[in-house]
């Protein structure tokens, strides 16, 4: 059946890394692919195209509110488009906006929830929305929380909290809901990306999920970065593929920084190990 394999996380947690992978296996493809070609295999969910042909005004017209009751209609024309499973990338929590579902049930297959110490996310995020650490860790400690839109696009995503963000996608005991750590892939690339390929049926052949896991290698793909550009960097960083490492945390923050975060989210913190 199809339908869509979100990719979600909060921003900064290594969507991107996954969704390389995921393009890569997808199309077999026999040199890394260019980064353009991974939001076209993977595509984003706030995109634009997705919710032009059902508004009679110019998406940038519409109110979040408007943008919010689409969104479901959205991503069930996306699924009446395709006849095979979409993976796509998402930053929004799961729950409501507005009082409307972020996501169509009849329009998704599955979810793969990438998680990452919020110590280090608050590092990379803090750059690339154009904030300073403090700042940064106002806004993933507010349950209220918006995503500015994503370069190439004008719909916002709704990210709420990062305990909020994490906790409205790993609390269902559901098998079509799989949630890595970041810090787990990359400990072991190879094992951790081969049970997301074979627990979605995507591809259980070894030598093609090795190949896919070396083309979506940190330093690749930063490599196609400086090469090619890619459209997500946002306008506040200089590069969208910043350190591609766990821990940094510790060389950036202060005591009084990190002890913070750990009493914004310590609760699910602990749900994950990182305390």
């Amino acid at each position: 059946m199809p339908g869509i394999l979100w990719l979600a996380s909060y921003p900064k947690s290594g969507n991107t890394w996954m969704r390389a992978f995921l393009a890569n296996l997808i199309l077999d493809a026999r040199e890394p692919l260019p980064l353009k070609r991974i939001g076209e295999i993977c595509p984003s969910e706030p995109a634009e195209t997705w919710f032009r042909p059902l508004s009679e005004r110019p998406v940038d017209q519409l109110s979040a509110k408007e943008i919010a009751g689409l969104r479901s209609k959205a991503q069930e024309r996306v699924v009446s488009l395709n006849k095979n499973v979409v993976p796509m990338k998402t930053h929004s929590y799961f729950g409501e906006d507005y009082g409307h579902p972020i996501f169509s049930m009849s329009a998704t297959f599955g979810a793969i929830y990438i998680i990452r110490d919020p110590r280090d996310v608050v590092l990379s995020a803090a750059d690339h929305f154009g904030k300073t650490l403090d700042e940064m860790i106002v806004m993933m400690a507010n349950p209220a929380g918006l995503g500015a839109a994503m370069p190439g696009t004008i719909v916002h995503e709704f990210l709420s909290s990062w305990s909020n963000h994490v906790e409205s996608w790993t609390k269902w005991n559901h098998p079509g809901i799989y949630t890595v750590r970041y810090e787990d892939l990359l400990a072991d690339p190879l094992d951790q990306f081969g049970r997301v390929a074979r627990r979605f049926g995507i591809s259980n052949d070894q030598t093609c999920i090795e190949r896919a896991v070396e083309h979506a290698a940190f330093k690749q793909l930063k490599k196609l970065e400086s090469d090619e550009g890619f459209i997500e960097r946002s306008l506040h960083s200089e590069q969208f593929f910043r350190s591609g490492r766990a821990g940094g945390w510790r060389e950036k923050l202060s005591a009084q920084q990190a002890r913070q975060i750990e009493l914004d989210h310590g609760v699910q913190m602990k749900r994950f190990g990182y305390l």
